[in-house]
């Protein structure tokens, strides 16, 4: 059975606080649930459910590894900014990827640092 995780990148050029990049994340890890196969998702909560938080440097880096994720099959979810609070409305800050095979995510998202 492969160990699974969920990613989330978000991007550091926005500069979000603490709180904004938390609820932006938290956005990214329930979309991408809700996309996953309900096998993946049971298997991920029942070994604990991994989360790693990973930054990269602006949109275009964010929508590079995101779709590099798609292209190997995986769960993504683009996170967009109801502009509610501190940034414009429309704003991409963060995208999930998983919950999935951990070595696959790996191959997408495993030179970027963490956040």
């Amino acid at each position: 059975m492969a160990e699974l995780k969920q990613v989330i990148i978000i991007r550091q050029d926005l500069k979000l606080q603490k709180g904004k990049m938390a609820a932006q994340c938290a956005h990214a890890a329930v979309e991408a649930v809700l996309k996953s196969d309900n096998d993946n998702v049971k298997q991920w909560r029942n070994t604990g459910q991994k989360k790693i938080i990973l930054k990269v440097a602006d949109e275009k880096e964010l929508f590079k590894y995101a779709q590099m994720a798609k292209d190997q099959g995986l769960v993504t979810a683009i996170i967009t900014d109801a502009g509610k609070t501190h940034i414009a409305p429309g704003t991409t800050t963060c995208a999930g990827i998983g919950p999935d095979d951990e070595d696959m995510i790996d191959l997408v998202t495993g030179e970027l640092k963490m956040a």
